[in-house]
């Protein structure tokens, strides 16, 4: 662990001192531990997207609409869903809200502070877009963009504040998640009466007709025919033009949801935690080992049995979107226990200078970590997509791991050897310099 002068990029937090020059954080002001934290996360974000990647999408939570249901790929489907899913999310979030507190208290005291946050939060905003339509409809940086527009105001709040603004925002989520199944519940027995209703040759009211209209289409998004998939999976392996035209149709609704919308709550209250834990010392590495070690027995005790009793309740009734959706009331308290036990074994490790080889490979990923999650994309769009080896829909779920397997070793072997010799990533050395308004030194003197 670093010392409390370097935690903070030479400065405390509440001890604001004026910068005298911006520019992207020295190498020597890093904090470990956050970076090792920040590549734990891009490797585990990859165990998640890679289902939508190579499958199609509501797969990600039904493994019996396409990709295996039985054998190892239901193992792999529990395995994620105690371990990984929404996990990693929960990380990245938290790891953004800690980076945003960082960013603002070197540029605490500048005129110019506000402008460089902003400049780099849009910048971050056009990179997501082109993300999003040409490599990965699945891809946070453009919502964690626009997300990170709202934090500017909070970044002197002090971190019991933040912490309980976060733990409000995760119940109002739950909050919708029960909302949410209330109507898809209503949707789908409206639909269920309006289309036994055609089959006895009644007919159907304007409102039943549109009850069937819609219950129709979730049952064609949720349980697809053969032919139905045979068709969606032949678009994504058509050519490049056609992939981005149907990688656009996802994309665009995600793009144009309200801003208030409780998707984007999920990631605020992340963020507004990882800035409260990074304020209180959590992340800054300034606790005990003991502290970090109690921490990951807790969140593991709490959200392994909760997250498999979920899973249970799931498989047993056969995935019924109805009953995904209540579980989805102790979503976010599985999820960020299990992600804040990871976190701590990772500080753990750190503190302890346990397999140290692997926190410094970790390190390495995180800190070219925009780098290698673009690079995630790339390489998946042209194993799956028409962009190359078209193979989506073509592997079980088991079989997308093999390929997860091979990136980890990419990125721990390559991002080490990067990072000897370069200040930053290529994708970071362009953000930075862009954000500052000047090309920035690339590699190491």
């Amino acid at each position: 662990m670093q010392d409390q002068a370097t935690d903070f990029h030479g400065v405390q937090i509440g001890e604001p001192q004026v910068a005298q020059v911006a520019a992207p954080v020295r190498r020597a002001e890093r904090i470990t531990a956050i970076d090792s934290l920040r590549g734990f996360a891009l490797l585990g974000i990859l165990l998640m997207n890679i289902i939508a990647m190579g499958l199609y999408g509501p797969s990600y939570d039904n493994p019996t609409v396409t990709g295996g249901a039985t054998g190892p790929d239901l193992w792999v489907w529990i395995a994620m869903h105690v371990l990984a899913e929404g996990k990693m999310r929960c990380l990245f979030s938290m790891v953004f809200g800690a980076s945003t507190v960082l960013l603002l208290t070197r540029l605490d005291g500048r005129k110019d502070g506000a402008d460089i946050y902003f400049r780099r939060t849009f910048w971050l905003m056009g990179f997501g877009i082109l993300h999003a339509y040409l490599l990965w409809e699945g891809e946070i940086l453009y919502p964690y963009a626009l997300c990170g527009l709202l934090l500017y105001p909070f970044r002197n709040w002090a971190p019991g504040r933040l912490i309980r603004l976060g733990t409000i925002l995760v119940a109002i989520t739950a909050g919708f998640y029960v909302h949410e199944t209330f109507d898809r519940r209503e949707m789908i027995e409206k639909g269920k009466a309006a289309m036994q209703a055609a089959t006895q040759g009644k007919k159907l009211t304007e409102e039943q007709e549109g009850d069937k209209k819609a219950y129709e289409g979730f049952l064609k998004r949720i349980r697809p025919t053969p032919e139905q998939l045979k068709k969606v999976n032949d678009r994504w392996r058509g050519n490049p033009w056609e992939v981005v035209k149907v990688r656009a149709e996802d994309v665009y609704p995600g793009h144009a949801t309200p801003y208030y919308h409780y998707w984007n709550l999920d990631m605020w209250s992340m963020m507004f935690i990882g800035m409260g834990l990074l304020k209180s010392g959590v992340l800054s590495g300034k606790r005990s080992s003991s502290f970090y070690g109690m921490g990951a027995l807790i969140g593991y005790g709490i959200g392994i049995p909760l997250n498999s009793t979920t899973a249970w309740l799931i498989v047993g009734s056969g995935f019924d979107p109805i009953v995904r959706g209540w579980t989805g009331t102790v979503y976010d308290i599985g999820r960020l226990s299990v992600a804040l036990a990871h976190a701590c074994v990772i500080y753990w490790l750190c503190a302890n200078g346990r397999l140290k080889w692997l926190t410094d490979a970790l390190g390495a990923v995180g800190q070219t970590a925009l780098s290698n999650y673009v690079l995630q994309s790339v390489v998946t769009a042209f194993l799956f997509t028409g962009y190359g080896f078209k193979l989506f829909g073509r592997l079980h779920r088991h079989e997308l791991y093999y390929v997860v397997a091979a990136l980890w070793v990419v990125h721990l072997v390559v991002s080490p050897i990067w990072v000897r010799n370069f200040q930053f990533g290529p994708v970071e050395w362009c953000w930075r310099s862009l954000t500052y308004w000047k090309k920035q030194p690339m590699r190491i003197a």
